[in-house]
């Protein structure tokens, strides 16, 4: 689906958003963005690094997961792997609303309900960083915008140079086109983000669970639609 890779973007910059606010500074979706927290931590400038320091094995447990459950289906339900991944982050991105519902207020960011929600965060957001490396399909990363913005900026410039050969300049119109629905959608989710979470707290995430929830019936009536029929 065309529309996947930017729904998907818009989920991750919404709940990266929210994690880093609600949380302490705590990014669930671009988790190796915690490794300068817990520099920064360490020496003495945040808070929160022992729940920074907990999210990477629960995002790892997160990408186990996905593997292990594309790897279980059968060749002949392989086409179902994106709508198993997209129902378990589903879940699981319920259960981080939950948590975090059940956490509220945090005022300690290494006490257990805001460790307990920061780790059913980054196992979703594990899954769905798992999603493109385990389904083979045409799209664009959709949980990290820095490479995307990077190849956007240098098909602009082939874009605007003159002497740009028709090949290169044809490529890049294309790349240009796959990528920015991303990138906007998330900085869309960023900011949507943050401000559901002002005024909704952490029952915010049910947005993106819901989103998550239209992505499984959508990818089951693309299958269905594309899949031989027999005689």
């Amino acid at each position: 689906m065309k529309s996947e890779d930017t729904v998907l973007a818009a989920i991750a910059g919404f709940v990266d958003t929210l994690s880093f606010v609600a949380l302490f500074g705590l990014f669930t979706a671009h988790v190796t963005g915690n490794f300068v927290l817990i520099g920064a931590g360490v020496a003495g400038f945040g808070r929160g690094v022992l729940l920074k320091l907990m999210v990477f094995p629960a995002f790892i447990v997160g990408v186990v997961l996905s593997s292990l459950l594309v790897r279980s289906l059968s060749e002949r339900h392989a086409r179902q792997g994106a709508r198993v991944l997209h129902a378990v982050q589903a879940v699981l991105m319920f259960g981080f609303c939950f948590a975090g519902v059940w956490a509220t207020p945090i005022s300690q960011p290494d006490s257990l309900p805001a460790m307990m929600a920061g780790m059913v965060g980054a196992i979703a957001m594990g899954v769905q960083n798992a999603h493109p490396r385990l389904i083979q399909r045409p799209g664009v990363p959709n949980t990290v915008m820095t490479g995307n913005v990077t190849q956007a900026i240098l098909d602009a410039v082939d874009l605007l140079s003159t002497g740009t050969e028709a090949g290169v300049r044809a490529a890049a119109r294309a790349r240009f086109a796959s990528m920015m629905p991303a990138i906007v959608a998330f900085a869309t989710g960023a900011v949507a983000g943050a401000l559901s979470l002002r005024y909704l707290g952490f029952w915010a995430l049910l947005a993106p669970a819901c989103a998550l929830l239209g992505l499984v019936l959508m990818t089951g009536e693309h299958d269905r639609a594309t899949s031989p029929r027999r005689a």
